[in-house]
């Protein structure tokens, strides 16, 4: 099976765009409960017990399989991953509350993140005549969702590709401020409304709020630039809660592609917040809970109190890859005419508590068997075992690999341009900690493995003297640690939270980067062919889309020129590197370009 099966479309357009606004969907009756010690010779008030679930950030994970190792996904925790681990959860609480009184929702990022979805977009993508429906929207159309958000990964295959996928989900992709860049108005629905009818009173009308995050116009500009905009999470709830109270909404509920932190990994280039949940919850009144995504860590409950009622809005977030459910247990009270909110309280459930759900297993296994085979394929033959273990603090051959890839293309790219006689250069970081390629037969899923991301490549032209600023912005990674203090490795990274793929290895120069100073001095010996680099000279710098379009906030190069850029992801290309070779020689690629010093020592021998 070759690395493409079927070319794949790159023309993206906002098309279909249609504002559905609402559905209202009936279910059938409950009964609500009397409230008990109500006043004599008064009429008994109502009371409605609603579960709402929610998943984030599923990532493409079907089933508790690790495409990578080629085996049943393990981690140290004991986690369980996969939409056929939920489906079982979500049965048993269907079980429990009665199916009619429950709702499921997603907080988005569904169709990016494992060979599976890479495959159904790329090698046999959903977009093609006559193509597969996608296996996340056959999984959770079994399952039975009600609305999903947009989050930022579904971007991340083009507009034609995640319209494809919206046309075969039975449920709606919401994005309240996902605008049409021309209209101003919304191009997916931003909301969905179900009704649940209660015997002996009114139905309760629930509403949901979808918002995705901001930072999709910088990760997916080269899709997204003049045809969609995304402003901030806050102004568009406090532009949508009001008309969904206005339309009888007993109960809103927001299901938000955004963390609860507060921060941005993008600084100061949006004005919008990236992780605005929280602060949602704190200034937009008439929420009731929030679902949170995008930030991939476990809030089983936190309560906000919105500044402006100062009522207690509850939020949850079930950690990622459907290794959690969320269950937000809502009470209401039919009093004067209406129903209120009495009450909200958040858990979440663990995938590791129960077995796949035999009826996604049997539905999927086809589409899973398929890409088992694709990456078991093998590619090359490697001389010598190359791992990421050390890769974060040491030079490594592994890394070296991929920005050998990047120089390759993009010099090939550029041959017969005019920026063919200036030198190019590559950054590259250690995205995982335990990839390994081995000695031997080479696989596709070796060198997955090794890009898990997936980015495209872009040249931009930048300077020597903005290329010394990005080094000293990528050195913030390492904590100061004085020349005469014990090193510990695991202590070593990851200064101020920076995540591992925000810290950049870059090819061609030659630096050390001494980490007993502070910040913003770090980098030492920095020279181009054996001398100093020269402030003025420029160079292509070859670079992946999410850092060139200002991921993680490293200067310059966001507003560097651009000379070229494509949609082939960087894994394809050193998949197709490989495999021209033959062999996976470190002589082809590997060198010895920067060091960790302290005062001028090295750190590590």
């Amino acid at each position: 099976m070759p690395l493409n099966r079927r070319k794949f479309l790159e023309k993206s357009a906002v098309t279909g765009a249609g504002v559905a606004l609402a559905s209202a969907v009936g279910a059938p009756a409950a009964q609500a409960a009397d409230v008990a010690g109500s006043k004599k010779g008064h009429k008994p008030a109502k009371r409605y017990s609603l579960t709402v679930m929610g998943t984030t950030d599923l990532h493409g994970h079907v089933f508790n399989w690790d495409y990578f190792k080629d085996a049943e996904y393990k981690d140290t925790a004991g986690n369980a991953q996969g939409l056929s681990r939920i489906s079982t959860l979500v049965n048993q609480v269907r079980a429990e509350k009665g199916r009619c009184n429950t709702l499921l929702l997603d907080a988005g990022d569904t169709i990016q993140g494992t060979p599976l979805t890479y495959y159904y977009a790329k090698v046999d993508p959903i977009t093609a005549p006559g193509g597969p429906v996608h296996p996340m929207a056959a999984a959770m159309n079994a399952i039975g969702y009600d609305a999903v958000a947009l989050g930022n990964h579904e971007f991340n295959y083009g507009i034609e590709t995640l319209r494809k996928f919206e046309e075969q989900c039975d449920f709606p992709l919401l994005g309240a401020n996902a605008l049409d860049a021309k209209t101003l108005k919304p191009a997916f629905p931003p909301y969905f409304i179900k009704k649940f009818h209660v015997a002996g009173a009114p139905p309760v009308k629930v509403a949901v709020l979808g918002l995705t995050n901001p930072g999709i116009a910088i990760w997916d500009k080269a899709y997204v630039e003049g045809k969609l905009t995304f402003p901030g999470l806050e102004e568009q709830a406090a532009k949508w809660v009001p008309k969904l109270r206005s339309m009888g909404a007993d109960v809103v509920v927001v299901s938000a592609h955004s963390g609860s932190s507060g921060t941005s990994s993008y600084g100061d280039q949006l004005p919008y917040v990236e992780n605005s949940a929280a602060l949602v919850a704190q200034q937009v009144p008439g929420i009731d809970a929030i679902l949170v995504g995008h930030a991939h860590v476990e809030i089983p409950e936190l309560k906000v109190t919105n500044t402006a009622t100062g009522k207690t809005v509850v939020l949850s977030e079930p950690l990622a890859y459907a290794e959690r459910l969320s269950l937000f247990d809502i009470e209401l009270v039919f009093e004067k005419g209406k129903w209120t909110v009495a009450s909200v309280a958040a858990s979440v459930l663990n995938s590791n508590s129960v077995a796949d759900d035999p009826k996604i297993t049997k539905l999927l296994k086809a589409d899973h068997d398929v890409v088992v085979e694709y990456v078991n394929q093998v590619v090359g033959t490697a001389t010598q075992t190359l791992t990421t273990v050390d890769a974060r603090y040491k030079d490594a051959p592994i890394i070296d690999l991929i920005t050998k890839v990047q120089e390759d293309v993009v010099k090939a790219a550029l041959a017969s341009t005019e920026y063919a006689s200036l030198p190019v250069i590559a950054q590259a970081s250690p995205f995982s900690r335990t990839s390994e390629i081995p000695a031997g037969e080479v696989t596709i899923r070796d060198l997955s493995s090794l890009y898990v991301y997936d980015n495209t490549l872009v040249a931009k032209l930048l300077t020597g003297a903005q290329l010394k600023a990005y080094l000293e912005y990528s050195a913030e990674y390492f904590v100061q640690t004085a020349a005469g203090a014990v090193v510990d490795v695991e202590k070593l990274t990851n200064a101020n939270n920076r995540p591992d793929y925000n810290y950049d290895y870059v090819s061609g120069l030659s630096y050390d980067i001494d980490i007993a100073q502070a910040a913003g001095s770090r980098i030492k010996n920095l020279t181009y062919n054996g001398a100093a680099l020269d402030d003025a000279q420029q160079f292509v710098f070859a670079v992946n889309n999410y850092r060139a379009n200002g991921g993680g906030a490293f200067p310059h190069v966001a507003s560097a020129t651009e000379l070229w850029s494509e949609s082939t992801e960087i894994r394809t290309r050193i998949a197709e590197w490989v495999t021209a070779k033959g062999v996976l020689n470190p002589a082809d690629f590997a060198s010895v370009d920067w060091k960790l010093t302290r005062n001028g020592t090295p750190v590590f021998a």
